[in-house]
C-alpha cells in the first residue's frame, strides 16, 4: 500500500526544536508526531475560522440585498426561553 504522505522540511528555532523534543518525551511521542498533530490542529482551526468568516460575509451580503433580519428583542425572547417549559422556536427572518 502506497502512502499518501509527502515529506516536507521546516526550519525551526533551536528553542522550539528542544521544546518539541521535551514535550515528546513527556508524552511518549516523537517530535515529528507532535509537529504533524500541531499542524493538523492549526489547519482545522484556521479552516473553520475562514468558513465562519465567509458565512458571515455571505449573510451580510444577503442582508444588504434583502434587508431581512430578526429584531434584537425577538432573538432575546427566544434565547431567554431556552431550557424552560415554554421554549420558543427559532425566529424566522422577515
Amino acid at each position: 500500500m502506497q502512502s499518501n504522505t509527502k515529506p516536507m522540511a521546516i526550519k525551526l528555532p533551536q528553542q522550539d526544536r528542544e521544546r518539541l523534543q521535551k514535550l515528546g518525551e513527556a508524552k511518549k511521542r516523537s517530535a515529528h508526531w507532535l509537529a504533524k498533530e500541531a499542524i493538523s490542529q492549526y489547519l482545522d482551526r484556521e479552516e473553520a475560522a475562514e468558513r465562519f468568516k465567509q458565512e458571515s460575509l455571505d449573510r451580510w451580503e444577503e442582508y444588504c440585498h434583502t434587508g431581512k433580519s430578526v429584531p434584537h428583542d425577538v432573538v432575546m425572547r427566544w434565547l431567554e426561553s431556552w431550557g424552560t417549559e415554554n421554549e420558543l422556536e427559532a425566529p424566522k427572518c422577515g
